[in-house]
């Protein structure tokens, strides 16, 4: 008589965990513990989860719908802007209008800051770059969200008040949140609040849910991993050569770094957060300021790196974190990634600059 090798007739048990944390109950439960807290910010989050959600979905569908086509206009740094980019953006705007807690919004497919007149009393503001690394799609490579939330003072809170670009001028150290989402092969979402820990999540697309896989995510203080577009090399600062040189030709005994780069910078950032190593995009001769946007790209990307124990520095060694944009689409050099990874950057810079 033929069995199915189990007496009781089940052909497998699946482990169930029914005690899921999603990033719903995450927030929840990080709201109960300030005492203080007016649930405004959560709010304000759900909306950004749902916005991050919509993307994933269009993502997944573009090439089956036509979507990673050119849209026949640039955004406002130049790049050719693809019909996701669009999407994307229309998706934040609609989200933090949506909300009632986002009273000014800076995305980089918008030349000017979005003030929301309609909610006077919201106090955040929010900024973005709603899909970056999009020349990308064609390829199938991964693109993503950067975010940071910044909490206005209550002096510029209210009917009366007025609100400009300017008021969101602000360095990254006055961010209260900050994180990116990667539409890879599946969404990963990364997440910080100030002074706290990082925390990864994964978009459970069967339940809807972003569910909490990456708890207390922690750089290792060094990894043999660069991560750089070595096309611009001719560019470089003699420093930046010499230092990336220093990788490749270690000298007798020692082991040359392994070379890692997509060219998406979240899908680059995201890849460092988890093995270690840096990531760098230093300003050079063709790019004098550098490339990447301080205020929605360095910045709350500094953040991340920064609470999960790296490093974030730009083309001066100057904190990445302490740098105020002179306008909301600044840019900056970047170099980031592990504690012991920058800090050989940082020494490579002084002792050239001798």
């Amino acid at each position: 008589m033929a069995t199915n090798g189990n007496e009781n007739g089940a052909v497998g048990q699946e482990n169930i965990n029914t005690d899921i944390v999603t990033l719903t109950r995450f927030l929840t439960e990080e709201q109960v513990k300030v005492p203080e807290a007016t649930g405004d910010f959560t709010l304000l989050c759900h909306a950004l989860q749902f916005a991050f959600k919509s993307i994933a979905y269009y993502i997944r569908r573009a090439t089956l719908i036509n979507l990673t086509g050119l849209a026949g206009s640039s955004n406002t740094t130049g790049d050719d802007q693809k019909k996701l980019d669009v999407i994307g953006n229309d998706v934040f705007i609609a989200a933090m209008k949506g909300s009632g807690k986002c009273r000014i919004l800076v995305s980089e497919e918008e030349e000017e800051a979005i003030i929301f007149d309609e909610h006077p009393n919201a106090r955040y503001a929010v900024v973005c770059d709603p899909i970056d690394g999009s020349s990308n799609l064609d390829a199938g490579v991964s693109v993503g969200t950067i975010f940071g939330i910044f909490k206005l003072p209550d002096d510029i809170l209210g009917p009366q008040a007025s609100v400009t670009a300017k008021d969101i001028l602000r360095p990254g150290t006055e961010m209260v949140a900050s994180g990116f989402t990667m539409y890879g092969a599946s969404a990963q979402l990364v997440i910080t609040m100030k002074s706290g820990n990082v925390n990864g999540f994964t978009l459970e697309n069967s339940l809807g849910e972003f569910i909490l896989t990456h708890p207390n995510m922690q750089l290792p203080a060094k990894r043999a991993i660069y991560s750089v577009n070595e096309g611009n090399s001719a560019y470089w600062d003699e420093w930046v050569n010499a230092y990336f040189h220093s990788l490749k030709h270690p000298g007798e005994g020692g082991k040359p770094y392994s070379a890692r780069y997509i060219g998406s910078m979240v899908a680059d950032a995201y890849r460092t957060l988890l093995y270690g190593g840096v990531f760098a995009y230093p300003a050079d001769h063709k790019s004098p300021k550098g490339k990447l946007r301080i205020l929605y790209e360095c910045a709350p990307m500094a953040m991340i790196f920064e609470n999960a124990g790296g490093l974030a520095v730009n083309s001066r060694m100057e904190r990445l974190l302490s740098i105020q944009p002179e306008h909301i689409h600044d840019r900056s050099g970047v170099f980031l990634g592990s504690k012991d990874e920058v800090q050989k950057v940082i020494d490579t810079y002084h002792k050239h600059k001798k």
